[in-house]
């Protein structure tokens, strides 16, 4: 077990290891930021040492418990709106960010107005809008990343030591070269992102959902565990006035500390013209009125990772099961060429495993949650 002991364990020196060397590749004079909370200490500490030997020059932000609620509960109108220099500078300047998800308390924001933190969002789009341009440009690795903890296990139905196995099992740490499985899986998805890059529209047909986004002129891209690790998906960004139709979402849809249950989206032109939710209707609202942006596509991945299988309420590895697709509201990523800008980025899952089709330009390519080639 990780918590609450100084013994390393060997999983989590490997893990550290293929995020420096894979995930970021780590190099000799790299400005390297380790962020996350104080319960991952022991893979922060890890990750640290690991880079100094590598000649980087790592450095921390490490926050605690209950800082962000009480932020939201406290900051006035102004403060929400205020963005740090030192966080520009920041953006402007580190060549590498590890963030590691490590909530103690993964419901902790539930009772914070939903306005507030739209307000706070929208703010830091300019901070988001850096970060996008410098990493479409190969200026800035960066790479999201989960620590176990007792909350995080809670959500995922299991114990402590269940959830750590979890993490390092869809790492593939137990192999003996873990990173010679990712350039595997790399060979495996650029068959499917070859496929869908020479698509114009595709239409998802599932309980409750008739969608259809046009990709013409859009960039795939082949995720296998450099942004976001563990990994698994092949992602565009649609043409933002193209989504028509309905979606339900499969899976309840984790944002800013709050869990929205039962999600249907209506589409008219590209943009969410109905959302309805069985639970934080509100806040589901508040988040797609949050810009001009927050109610248009952004995203539309398959999950690819069939290693995952089971809803944890974590979207890092919730949108990667293999069978499922998701598609976020609001910021789109410019390296498919998307335009769409918003300070929300907000993933929903819906599972094709039991009852879902996806054609390509009428043609049948998914059901079933397999591919058809």
């Amino acid at each position: 077990m990780l918590l609450g002991i100084t013994v390393i364990d060997k999983r989590l020196e490997k893990f550290a290891y293929i995020l420096l060397n894979h995930s970021l590749k780590i190099k000799k004079n790299d400005l390297f930021l380790i962020a996350g909370a104080s319960i991952s200490s022991p893979l922060i500490k890890e990750v640290y040492k690991q880079a100094l030997k590598l000649g980087a020059y790592p450095y921390t932000r490490v926050s605690v418990d209950g800082i962000f609620e009480t932020y939201f509960k406290n900051a006035s109108e102004k403060q929400l709106k205020y963005v740090s220099p030192i966080s520009k500078f920041e953006i402007e300047n580190i060549d590498a960010q590890l963030s590691i998800i490590s909530p103690s308390n993964t419901r902790s924001m539930t009772n914070v107005d939903p306005k507030k933190q739209a307000i706070a969002s929208a703010a830091h789009q300019p901070i988001q809008e850096i970060f996008l341009k410098r990493a479409t440009k190969k200026e800035l690795r960066w790479c999201v990343t989960q620590y176990p903890t007792n909350a995080a296990a809670q959500d995922a139905s299991m114990s402590l030591d269940e959830y750590e196995d979890f993490i390092f099992k869809a790492a593939h740490v137990e192999k003996k070269d873990p990173t010679a499985h990712w350039k595997k899986v790399n060979k495996e998805q650029e068959k499917i992102r070859k496929m869908l890059q020479s698509k114009k529209k595709l239409h998802i047909v599932a309980k409750d959902t008739g969608l259809t986004v046009k990709i013409a002129g859009r960039k795939w891209i082949n995720c296998y565990g450099k942004e976001n690790f563990p990994d698994g998906e092949v992602f565009t960004g649609p043409v933002e006035t193209s989504a028509e139709g309905n979606i339900s979402y499969s899976f309840p849809a984790s944002h800013g500390g709050r869990l929205v249950e039962d999600i249907q989206l209506w589409f008219k032109k590209g943009k969410v013209v109905k959302a309805k939710a069985s639970q934080e209707e509100k806040f589901l609202n508040s988040m797609l009125d949050m810009d001009k942006g927050s109610r248009y596509i952004g995203e539309f991945a398959f999950g690819t990772n069939y290693g995952i299988k089971n809803y944890t309420k974590n979207t890092l590895f919730d949108e990667k099961i293999g069978g499922t697709i998701h598609i976020a509201v609001g910021m789109g990523y410019p390296e498919t060429g998307s335009k769409n800008k918003s300070g929300l980025h907000w993933d929903m899952m819906c599972d094709l495993r039991k009852q879902g089709e996806v054609y390509a330009d009428s043609e049948l390519i998914y059901k079933k949650g397999k591919f058809l080639f």
